[in-house]
């Protein structure tokens, strides 16, 4: 049995070499004007946006061609070069429950994205939205696969449609999307370095140590209120690996029945921890995830390392490598649903392991994970802005490389230099408030640092030539 494992691993990963990412289709959905996303959005929006379902051709689990689809935002910039942005969703309550299809909570964030001046692309993953099968949950391979397969697919499209773009690429995901991101960021560099240089990351409260941090946790006696998440993972990475020919061989009645009902798309993610919590409840007093195993199930999983569930959950860790781009690690300590543990291994690991920058940062110790998420996103989006690099198609900034910030960090006056002549320059706060603007005479203008917190502040330059956004600390 092991070495038909191990041989159908060999075969199913080069599969996933096979030409693909042809664009069938994209099907405009809506647009936004800036006015429109400013009002629910607020700061740092620039442009209006069209949106578009995309459908493109990816292989599946089995190294079988699909058809994939996700969702595409599209600035209306078309005077500049803009970056391209790649989100990756949360965990999604049903099959339908997509970007593309504009109805899981965090499909918004592309849009917010778009009109801040990055070309969104929001992959729905593989088994979700157009494509066929059983989702293959936190499955690092396809994950990232169906991500990059949409990239070669649609930014070929956009320049096509006159939408010039910079060669930035930024990548950003939250929970399952975390790990999503995380996975694809870790394959861009490896397999596409030069082709698609990543420009900055932010990975946000994801599980990154499937077989460590979640495996030990969702197995011990502490009470974990998402039991649903751990029968889709099971059941998601048996599409892919085929450890078991049967669900009963893993799942204990009477929990069988209601994850089977999943499998076959009759209950939602909710309605599937709806009821493995209550029956967990009645038969165990508590929420107790591990007693939905079979008893020789929990108990090799617990003592066997090579156990092929654990081999599987190992090879979708994505914390071991190190980013050479900068890379930011956002999390909540409170996380009921993702332990915050596995951002700071992350952290440690990848800076043991060379990584230049790469920093995890607790948003708020006391926001539980969908609290988390809001705050997080914004972080990211200004995290990103210190390398955010729009410039206009026609008129290149000549003086881009001799602008100048000085002193920084700052803690009174401020000397920026280089400046296009009429440039709007915008000083922004850690939370996206608007502290000071102006309009530059010359090339030369000051701002004031004084009185202001010591952080991290982002300064924004706006004109004909382009828009440079630079950070400025304070002390």
């Amino acid at each position: 049995m092991l070495k038909r494992y191990l041989l159908s691993l060999v075969l199913l990963a080069a599969s996933f070499t096979l030409p693909a990412q042809n664009l069938i289709d994209a099907i405009f959905l809506e647009s936004h004007t800036r006015e429109e996303l400013i009002a629910e959005y607020g700061f740092f929006i620039q442009y209006g946006i069209d949106v578009y379902k995309v459908l493109y051709t990816t292989p599946d689990v089995q190294g079988q061609l699909d058809t994939a689809s996700g969702l595409l935002v599209a600035p209306r910039a078309q005077d500049f070069a803009l970056p391209l942005f790649i989100y990756q969703h949360g965990t999604s309550n049903a099959k339908d429950d997509t970007p593309s299809n504009l109805n899981i909570v965090d499909h918004e964030v592309p849009l917010a994205f778009g009109g801040a001046g990055f070309v969104a692309l929001a992959p729905d993953y593989l088994g979700l939205g157009e494509s066929r099968g059983f989702h293959p949950y936190l499955h690092a391979a396809t994950e990232a696969s169906a991500a990059i397969d949409m990239l070669k697919a649609v930014g070929p499209y956009v320049e096509g449609q006159g939408q010039a773009l910079n060669g930035q690429l930024f990548l950003a995901g939250y929970s399952q999307g975390g790990h999503a991101s995380m996975a694809l960021h870790r394959a861009l560099q490896e397999d596409y370095a030069v082709e698609y240089p990543v420009t900055a990351a932010a990975h946000m409260s994801g599980p990154y140590s499937l077989a460590n941090v979640m495996r030990e946790y969702i197995l011990s006696e502490e009470e974990y209120f998402f039991p649903g998440y751990i029968v889709r993972l099971v059941m998601g990475l048996n599409e892919y690996y085929r450890i078991y020919a049967d669900f009963s061989q893993v799942f204990r009645e009477p929990y069988l029945g209601p994850a089977l009902a999943y499998y076959r798309d009759e209950l939602t993610t909710g309605q599937l921890n709806d009821t493995l919590n209550e029956l967990l409840v009645l038969e165990t007093g508590a929420a107790l995830p591990r007693y939905i195993f079979q008893d020789s199930i929990r108990q090799n999983v617990l003592n066997d390392p090579g156990h092929l569930l654990n081999r599987a959950l190992a090879e979708n860790d994505v914390y071991d490598w190190a980013p050479q781009s900068p890379t930011r690690l956002y999390y909540c300590t409170s996380d009921e649903q993702v332990l915050y543990t596995n951002s700071l291994l992350a952290d440690s690991v990848m800076n043991a392991n060379g990584a230049p920058d790469v920093q995890s940062l607790d948003i708020n110790p006391a926001f539980s994970h969908f609290e988390c998420a809001e705050p997080a996103l914004t972080q990211a989006l200004l995290f990103f802005s210190q390398y955010l690099d729009i410039t206009s198609e026609v008129a290149e900034w000549d003086n881009r490389e001799s602008f100048r910030i000085y002193p920084n960090p700052a803690s009174g006056p401020v000397k920026v230099e280089g400046l296009p002549a009429g440039a709007l320059l915008e000083l922004y706060a850690p939370d996206g408030r608007l502290l000071q603007s102006l309009t530059a005479d010359g090339n030369t203008e000051r701002l004031s640092a004084a009185g202001l917190s010591p952080g991290l502040y982002f300064l924004r330059i706006s004109s004909k030539e382009g828009t440079i956004v630079r950070s400025l600390a304070t002390r």
